[in-house]
């Protein structure tokens, strides 16, 4: 990718005939419920498999637990996932901060010790995203789209980097299937922005099956 490739959400640049934005976002919308709803049908025997082995895993715990991620415009909303690190994985966080393993504001460590045995594997393969679709289903976050962030981390963003939360969040976007956690937060960015630019249901669909295509081969996440 082109590192030095800058794009900025001017008005110009995202400007096009409110029908034509109007239909997309919601033929947009069309396709994550369709798709969302058979998915979770089709899932649920992968839910009940994780649920079971995180409770074997760590007895004590709950299965799911959720962060206050910025959803678009800014406004807060309960993204869920399934746990993958212990109980108290929050409390531990501010004894992490300096070990953090990519630039920007964010915090990804390659070997968390937060992170339990069923905990890495979930992640490795990204099914403790899983329970997002609920999220998808109640409008809060599409199938594709810019990654939600923490709370935290928006307060660090400049004007610029605002720009991302401009749109409905994902569950997956360019960025995932670009290199992930190989990428730095300003990459990232980039290509968040650049799919606000370019966004179609086209591009919607081929960053989906990237996405499978992705997932298979597992690299880049932690």
């Amino acid at each position: 990718m082109n590192t030095q490739w800058k794009v900025s959400l001017d008005e110009s640049r995202i400007q096009r005939s409110s029908r034509t934005l109007q239909a997309y976002l919601w033929m947009k919308r069309l396709m994550d419920v369709v798709l969302v709803s058979i998915g979770i049908i089709l899932l649920m025997p992968i839910f009940v498999m994780i649920a079971l082995l995180i409770k074997l895993d760590d007895p004590k715990g709950v299965v799911f637990f959720y962060q206050m991620r910025s959803g678009k415009d800014g406004k807060p909303f309960r993204m869920y996932k399934f746990r993958s690190m212990v109980a108290n994985a929050e409390e531990l966080l501010a004894g992490l901060i300096d070990k953090n393993e990519v630039q920007g504001h964010m915090f990804k460590m390659k070997d968390d010790p937060r992170i339990t045995r069923i905990g890495k594997f979930i992640r490795k393969t990204s099914l403790d995203e899983l329970p997002q679709l609920l999220n998808v289903l109640r409008g809060e976050m599409s199938l594709v789209g810019p990654r939600p962030p923490l709370l935290m981390e928006v307060k660090h963003y400049s004007s610029y980097h605002m720009q991302r939360l401009r749109v409905i969040p994902g569950c997956t976007g360019l960025w995932q299937i670009s290199g992930r956690s190989n990428l730095n937060f300003e990459q990232m960015i980039e290509l968040d922005l650049r799919y606000i630019s370019e966004r179609s249901l086209f591009l919607d669909m081929k960053i989906i099956l990237k996405t499978f295509r992705a997932l298979l081969g597992a690299k880049g996440a932690f």
